[in-house]
């Protein structure tokens, strides 16, 4: 008789870092024989990849968590990431959870929950500021993406006044240089059209490394792999970003023209708060340098609003160097309490009600230049990865990270591909055209 297969559900909340590790984590189960099935499904094994970066984060890894529960009390319950890894007692407390992992030791989490049964818990949490080696991770499934999320550097050394990143990730550790490039040469050679290189704080890569490896010298030769077709670098901190780093984005084919250059306010005295390194002039120079080596340069940007003593000033400053800079998308956060940071005893903290109209305000401000950037693309041609097709229409993402659209009698077989479309038309959510 044939042995059903077990199965596995999984799922990530936050950044792009613990997309990769979920990844990796799945290709464990999947070389295993678990099938994968959708969260909701009946499953043997439930997965959650937590998140602790904001409040929300907390509470949706709690929801998660407690669905998994119910959706088969008879499943294993595995939680791991950065919620895991700060608040394990917490953790601990919610029903159902079989197995604690922080972020480390996530290569043992397959061994660990066989070994475990449903009535039995565990928890492997180390003290992640004392880790000092990069966890290899090998992933061979990106779950049927056309786009690879490829993990280079893990931690922070940075300690922003409100952020609890550097508590639940550890130090700043690289990937060795080798296993870099021999990893994202199977990855090319599985056929994925673009790689994803990130990392928590991916222009620290390399100074752990002895001898030491620039950012840039190994931007320059993973883009350098036979095969590759596109490579987008995560986000990299302004006073990060060098002429070499510059140099590649503008000259090499592979490099996307797009770089996502977190700003978090445009107020030098919040700046300052945060314990971020830069100033505005500092920030709008380095911008400045980038346009004239690539003109049509996608810059994206991360800002939060309702920082500890944030006045109506700071944020019209906000408001207006954004618009200055013109960015072709935000990504807008709500400052979010986080206790153990020593933002979160600053006193001023700002009402709810109040950064909830500064985020509303800033959400329109980044719409609007979304789409003057979209448009600027109107009557060009641009080369669109595709990633899905779908009832005559395929769409995908240029290498200045737009969603294009076009009419296609292709199916499938255009996924994976890219394709020279000339756009005809754009609003704030991307761009539409047709294939030539």
């Amino acid at each position: 008789m044939k042995t059903q297969r077990k199965k596995l559900a999984i799922t990530t909340l936050g950044c792009k870092v613990n997309q990769y590790d979920t990844d990796a984590v799945m290709t464990q189960f999947l070389d295993a024989g678990y099938s994968i099935v959708d969260f909701d499904d009946q499953a043997d094994v439930y997965i959650i990849n937590t998140c602790t970066v904001t409040n929300m984060g907390d509470r949706k890894s709690r929801q998660m968590i407690r669905r998994a529960h119910r959706n088969n009390p008879s499943a294993k319950v595995v939680v791991m990431g950065c919620l895991a890894q700060t608040s394990p007692e917490e953790v601990r407390d919610i029903e159902g959870v079989n197995l604690i992992v922080g972020t480390d030791q996530r290569g043992r989490i397959l061994e660990l929950i066989e070994e475990l049964d449903v009535t039995e818990s565990a928890s492997i949490v180390d003290d992640i500021s004392a880790v000092r080696d990069f966890e290899e991770l090998p992933v061979s499934d990106f779950g049927g993406r056309t786009r690879a999320v490829f993990k280079i550097q893990d931690g922070c050394d940075q300690f922003c006044s409100y952020c609890r990143v550097p508590y639940a990730r550890g130090r700043s550790r690289s990937r060795h240089p080798q296993n870099v490039l021999s990893h994202v040469g199977q990855i090319v050679q599985d056929g994925y059209g673009e790689i994803v290189v990130t990392g928590i704080h991916l222009g620290l890569y390399g100074r752990d490394l002895n001898p030491p490896v620039a950012l840039e010298s190994m931007i320059q030769q993973i883009a350098d792999i036979p095969g590759i077709l596109r490579l987008r670098m995560g986000s990299i901190e302004p006073h990060e970003i060098t002429d070499e780093l510059l140099e590649l984005v503008a000259d090499h084919p592979a490099v996307c023209e797009h770089l996502h250059i977190p700003l978090q306010s445009g107020s030098n005295r919040i700046l300052k708060r945060m314990r971020r390194n830069y100033t505005t002039e500092d920030y709008r120079a380095v911008v400045e340098k980038a346009r004239e080596k690539v003109p049509d340069l996608a810059v994206t940007t991360d800002i939060i609003v309702g920082f500890p003593g944030e006045t109506e000033q700071d944020f019209s400053e906000t408001m207006n160097f954004a618009e200055e800079i013109g960015f072709s998308r935000l990504h807008v956060f709500k400052y979010s309490k986080r206790e153990g940071t020593p933002a979160a005893s600053f006193p001023k903290q700002i009402p709810s009600r109040v950064k909830d109209s500064r985020s509303k305000r800033l959400i329109q401000l980044g719409e609007m230049m979304a789409e003057n950037y979209h448009r600027s693309f109107i009557h060009r041609t641009v080369q669109v990865l595709v990633e899905e097709v779908k009832e005559g229409m395929a769409s995908g993402l240029t290498d200045t990270y737009i969603r294009t659209a076009f009419p296609t009698s292709q199916t499938d077989e255009l996924v994976g591909q890219i394709v020279s479309v000339r756009v005809i038309q754009a609003d704030k959510q991307g761009s539409m055209g047709e294939c030539v």
